[in-house]
């Protein structure tokens, strides 16, 4: 598994700017306000999920954003969707609970997990994650997390949460 250095150095490689902040560790969205009014861009929300057929996701939200998890699953062609063990987060994307972050899919190199991104968070000029770990928040401009996507061969299913559809990819900017 790839560790915070090692998704840094991945991104520097890539010429992917990034701006890493250390903090206290941050456990649930609501945590830290202090420390993301430092920090501009759109701050997030990740859920690592599985649906009832086995299948793993990934959504990757604006903090504020409200996913309905009983509503969604045909919009985005799951099953009942539940959140996923702590053994198979870790597994796949290498974090654990309190630090799930769309930067985790580097770890995914099986593409187990299918990528869900907020349409408020594709069209945000800055976005922040952890850098696969709590105690850290990296900021990227959406085109050097477009790219960072891109070079895993990461395409995310983009959602507009608030009419709860897909969004094609086209609409996306």
């Amino acid at each position: 598994m790839k560790t915070r250095a090692d998704l840094l150095a991945f991104l520097d490689a890539h010429g992917i700017a990034h701006r890493t902040v250390d903090h206290p560790a941050v456990f649930r969205v609501g945590e830290g306000e202090e420390i993301k009014a430092g920090l501009p861009g759109a701050h997030t929300k990740n859920l690592f999920l599985k649906d009832a057929k086995d299948r793993l996701w990934l959504i990757s939200a604006a903090d504020r954003t409200v996913i309905d998890l009983k509503r969604l699953p045909p919009v985005i062609g799951a099953a009942r969707l539940s959140f996923g063990r702590e053994d198979l987060m870790v597994e796949t994307l290498g974090v654990t609970p309190g630090s799930v972050t769309a930067l985790g899919l580097i770890n995914d190199v099986a593409r187990r997990v299918t990528f869900v991104l907020d349409h408020a968070l594709a069209t945000a000029p800055i976005v922040n994650f952890h850098p696969l770990t709590n105690t850290a928040t990296t900021a990227l401009a959406q085109d050097g997390f477009q790219a960072f996507l891109a070079a895993l061969g990461v395409v995310p299913l983009v959602v507009d949460f608030e009419a709860l559809q897909v969004v094609e990819p086209q609409t996306i900017r």
